[in-house]
């Protein structure tokens, strides 16, 4: 039986609608530099300069310098570009979940959360026809927060004109699901699109 009371569906990008492998361009990376593929994603895959980037606060040449200097990197700003690009790819679990979102969009408003850095962004926006299934895709890079900051799901329900229990949320990580729980917004792990489905299900969602 269909829950009324939700209104709207909030997936998160990476993962669950695209699938990426940051080794990836780890391992492209070390042929420029003189550190391993390990080295190089514990660096700054994670770093306190990537967070920045998916936060809109740095440009994309000031990252490119700020990993330059940390790597000692032996690759200009044209060359770095595909190298930290192409780790992106679509597998049939993506496949299934932009179908479902297609056959939400005429009955609940969706929207697209995603931590995501603007060359990635850029890239993704002309390379996978992903987002034309949502009304509304919200990117960090262009909100200055990043999830887990409550912040950056507001931003979400404000822009959907919906309140938090009236939205169904799913994403791969669990501290990001368990900061948008603390607000109320009905989240749940992403693992693939069955257990997505049957979320959804449990919830009241009407999926055909």
């Amino acid at each position: 039986m269909r829950n009324h009371n939700i209104k709207a569906i909030i997936f998160d990008l990476g993962n669950v609608l695209i699938d990426f492998d940051h080794t990836r361009a780890a391992t492209r990376i070390s042929a420029f530099c003189a550190k391993t593929p390990d080295e190089i994603y514990r660096l700054f895959f994670d770093s306190e300069a990537t967070a920045l980037f998916e936060a809109g606060r740095i440009t994309p040449q000031d990252f490119y310098l700020k990993v330059k200097e940390m790597l000692d990197l032996k690759l200009d700003y044209e060359g770095f570009l595909p190298v930290w690009n192409e780790i992106f790819f679509l597998s049939p679990k993506n496949d299934q979940v932009h179908e479902l979102a297609g056959r939400l969009k005429g009955r609940y408003k969706l929207a697209l959360l995603s931590n995501i850095n603007t060359l990635h962004f850029d890239y993704l926006k002309k390379n996978f026809p992903v987002f034309d299934a949502f009304h509304k895709v919200i990117a960090s890079c262009d909100t200055g927060f990043i999830k887990p900051d409550p912040k950056i799901y507001q931003i979400a329900l404000d822009s959907l004109g919906v309140s938090a229990d009236e939205t169904f949320y799913t994403d791969d990580r669990l501290e990001l699901i368990e900061s948008a729980q603390k607000l109320g917004l009905k989240s749940f792990i992403f693992t693939d699109s069955q257990k997505l489905k049957s979320d959804l299900l449990g919830e009241g969602v009407d999926i055909n």
